[in-house]
């Protein structure tokens, strides 16, 4: 596969889509990859496609996703269509979870994992302010928040505490292709 695959990953809450956006912005030939959720579309937040648990069970036995984890109750999964963009030889980043790293990387071994985080209470003011979970489900977030990526996994380190800016700068430049780096020099 010519492209690069990204997995950024991180608690709820930690910015990982405003991030991913932020990016796609700088980055034209980034694809950011639109997750399927067992989610209502009325949900909000990050820009997916919502579906049922039966027809994610459906499309996941077609073969449909490269890759596919539960998490918080629900379903996710990447659609295979982002192996043709690989093939084409362009990057795609997918907002991805600690817990299934070490299967996305056995699958992918050039896949990049980038691990977003910040300050706990960062992220309980963010989880509040979305209004899309209830108080025991974002002390449930919360506390998933202090797991750490799979024991071997390396990864690209973001702090999003602070400036948005100086987040979106760090993502950047961790999806510039080793000859664009040499080049910016």
């Amino acid at each position: 596969m010519a492209g690069r695959l990204y997995a950024i990953v991180g608690p709820s809450g930690v910015g990982k889509d405003t991030l991913m956006r932020a990016a796609a912005r700088r980055l034209p030939g980034l694809r950011l990859v639109r997750r399927v959720i067992t989610r209502s579309a009325e949900a909000g937040g990050e820009d997916f496609e919502s579906t049922s648990e039966a027809d994610f069970a459906r499309r996941l036995a077609r073969g449909d996703f490269i890759l596919h984890w539960q998490a918080h109750g629900l379903s996710y999964g990447i659609p295979a269509d982002v192996l043709d963009f690989l093939e084409a030889g362009r990057p795609a980043l997918f907002n991805g979870s600690r817990a299934m790293l070490a299967e996305a990387k056995a699958q992918f071994p050039a896949l990049e994992a980038i691990h977003v985080t910040a300050r706990p209470e960062i992220l309980a003011a963010r989880l509040a302010a979305r209004g899309r979970e209830s108080a025991e489900e974002i002390a449930a977030r919360l506390a998933r928040a202090k797991i750490g990526l799979p024991p071997g996994i390396k990864a690209i380190e973001i702090d999003n505490s602070g400036p948005l800016e100086t987040a979106v700068e760090a993502l950047v430049a961790a999806l510039q292709p080793e000859s664009a780096k040499r080049s910016m020099r």
